[in-house]
């Protein structure tokens, strides 16, 4: 092949979160250097599962130089601490997975080794448990909030991320693109159009319009109206391991208090999501067709909310996996179109973000780069492998008695897992690969929840005496409660802070 032309003219296929998180994003890199053209039907609808997600969310709003009080002013946002798992070790008991670090390191050891210590040794306060040492952890449970960078004796502050309503952040991503000259035409794609070798060349909107392109972002949704429809990517389907592939969403009145957290709550054959917004609760039942039929998951739903129902159920349907190809000759495919993560631990954002941020590191200088292609597709699959992983681990390390969850329990999983579970269990050591999204802490709550324990702790923690290990616990557990102490109520905060006009 000849040398392909230099890149000048990027198009975003479809809006909705992905979009117009896409064309900011690239607006705000690229500038005038490229025109960048978002097409899109206001008759398709937005799939709003992502309206919660994780604290590298604020790795966008820095980049966009977006003030985070007016964010979550504009998209009705609250902040969220943590995920509360409901039933997922055992009925009737639940867990956290908090954001941030939990305790100090003392020497080479991690806090954790010095807690099992104690444990094992009987020295530890009655009722003390992992969390109690976790500040967005004691925090979320007291329904308290507050920016902090640094707890005094502790080398961090207050981790957070964000619950909003997904059509406001669309709606606020796209203003912020037409500002910097993103360019939006509205049509419904009849066709995509490549040339000789397969590349993309334009696509066809409402009859004989075309809109061309050098290089195109494919943000369509499940349908991958680019990346699927035209190239052929080819799709990696997990449901053998994520057998979920369905969902009911439905948003219900607002409860007090407000939590700063999102809550998962397993069911009969699946879990149920609960997202508190300024405005209204989000709530979703994800489920498995092959367990329950959608008719009993609709019930279900109904029978769980806080409040009174404000619409419709809507239903979804999915199948949990990924793209085979994430970029296929001058097409990324972002979002919905690259794959589908459940939203369990709140991943589709932060997807779209890596997926951005990678694809600006290796951004191709011209349409054919196989090389910078093959890279980028490696590291995708890598990161949604290791994600998908953790997912599993929720599900398979489970003490419910549903056959659902039986199944869960007795399945094979990936050997990656498995060999992450085993040093676990052997000797209480995490490891974190590369650029893992879920770091050790993550693991370490996620696992110890749902009661998997260390046969072993690390030999290092004996280093010091027990009453120096006791002091040492006793500190960082003291420093995390008085500092939770004397902040603010979340939803005074909020009101205090940011506040929608519509909550």
């Amino acid at each position: 092949m000849t040398e392909s032309p230099a890149i000048k003219k990027i198009v975003i296929v479809g809006g909705g979160t992905a979009g117009w998180m896409a064309a900011a994003t690239c607006a705000r890199v690229f500038g005038e250097r490229l025109d960048i053209t978002l097409v899109e039907s206001e008759e398709i609808g937005i799939v709003g599962v992502g309206e919660a997600t994780i604290p590298q969310i604020h790795l966008l709003t820095q980049l966009l130089g977006i003030d985070e009080d007016d964010f979550l002013r504009r998209i009705n946002g609250t902040f969220k601490l943590a995920i509360e798992f409901v039933g997922w070790g055992k009925p009737g008991e639940s867990y956290l997975h908090a954001f941030g670090p939990i305790g100090r390191g003392l020497g080479m050891a991690e806090f954790q080794h010095y807690w099992w210590r104690a444990q094992a040794a009987g020295r530890l306060p009655a009722g003390d448990h992992l969390w109690n040492y976790s500040p967005a952890a004691v925090a979320a449970r007291a329904n308290r909030f507050a920016r902090l960078d640094r707890i005094e004796g502790l080398p961090h502050g207050l981790a957070h991320a964000f619950h909003f309503d997904a059509a406001l952040v669309s709606r606020y991503l796209r203003s912020h693109a037409e500002k910097r000259g993103v360019r939006r035409i509205e049509g419904r794609i009849q066709n995509v159009l490549q040339d000789e070798h397969g590349f993309i060349s334009a696509l066809q909107i409402d009859g004989e319009r075309r809109i061309e392109g050098d290089f195109f972002i494919d943000c369509s949704g499940f349908r991958g109206l680019v990346i699927e429809g035209a190239l052929h990517a080819g799709y990696e389907d997990w449901t053998h391991w994520l057998p979920c592939d369905r969902a009911m969403a439905v948003p219900c009145e607002s409860a007090s208090p407000l939590l700063p957290y999102t809550r998962a709550s397993a069911r009969a054959a699946g879990w149920q999501w609960r997202i508190p917004l300024q405005h209204r609760i989000g709530n979703g039942h994800v489920y498995s067709s092959a367990w329950m039929s959608d008719d009993e998951a609709t019930v279900l739903l109904l029978a769980n909310l806080d409040g009174k129902p404000l619409a419709d159920p809507r239903p979804l349907r999915f199948t949990t996996g990924r793209r085979r190809k994430f970029w296929d000759k001058n097409c990324v495919a972002l979002g919905l179109a690259s794959g589908f993560m459940e939203p369990l631990e709140s991943t589709s954002i932060h997807l779209v973000q890596s997926g951005l941020s990678r694809l600006l590191t290796l951004f191709p200088p011209q349409r054919h780069c196989s090389a910078l292609a093959d890279e980028y597709n490696r590291q995708c699959i890598f990161e949604f492998e290791r994600i998908r992983d953790f997912l599993i681990l929720h599900y398979h390390l489970n003490g419910r008695d549903e056959p659902f969850w039986q199944d869960r329990r007795n399945m094979r999983i990936p050997d990656s897992l498995a060999a992450k579970m085993e040093l676990f269990r052997e000797e209480g050591r995490i490891h974190r690969e590369a650029d893992e999204l879920f770091t050790e802490v993550a693991w370490l709550q996620v696992m110890t929840g749902q009661g998997l324990r260390p046969r072993r702790h690390h030999p290092l923690a004996h280093l010091a005496s027990d009453a120096q290990v006791e002091e040492f616990l006793q500190l960082v557990r003291d420093r995390v409660g008085k500092t939770v102490a004397m902040l603010p109520d979340h939803a005074e905060f909020i009101a205090r802070h940011c506040r929608a006009e519509a909550a």
